[in-house]
């Protein structure tokens, strides 16, 4: 299937890709499919809405980020998105000016089933997090020198 996205133009997307979201994503509810889509050599995808090339999100693996990231998955959330085993969670990314001051949402993951092709927006309602964390936490080299 191809779809047209606002950032990177025409693309081209399977089936496996493909993601229904019942209820939307809050503030967006009236749009309920999209595209998850991996930015190659990169710990982060793109949420593309099918109908609005105009609507995506940037998300990544929280897991990458904050290695100590936990939840529990209620099981109402579990049932609605028909979760058994598989499993995928991402956060929504906002990014700044400053790469520096770009923040990754904690208290409202995205949860995928890979499996059924389903996903949703959930809300931690217990835990340390809040819709902010700093996106890094410690400053990568950029410029490939190692110091060595």
């Amino acid at each position: 299937m191809i779809i047209e996205t606002l950032s990177m133009g025409r693309l081209e997307v399977n089936e496996e890709q493909l993601y229904h979201f019942p209820k939307g994503i809050p503030g967006f509810e009236e749009e309920t499919d999209f595209a998850l889509i991996g930015l190659e050599e990169t710990p982060f995808w793109v949420l593309q809405s099918l109908k609005e090339q105009e609507l995506s999100f940037l998300l990544a693996d929280p897991f990458n980020f904050y290695p100590g990231y936990e939840f529990e998955l209620p099981d109402e959330e579990a049932e609605e998105l028909q979760i058994q085993s598989e499993v995928i969670i991402r956060s929504m990314i906002t990014l700044k000016g400053e790469i520096e001051q770009s923040t990754i949402n904690l208290l409202a993951p995205l949860v995928f089933n890979p499996n059924e092709r389903t996903g949703k927006q959930i809300v931690i309602h217990s835990g340390p997090y809040h819709t902010k964390h700093i996106l890094l936490q410690e400053q990568p080299e950029i410029d490939g020198k190692d110091g060595g």
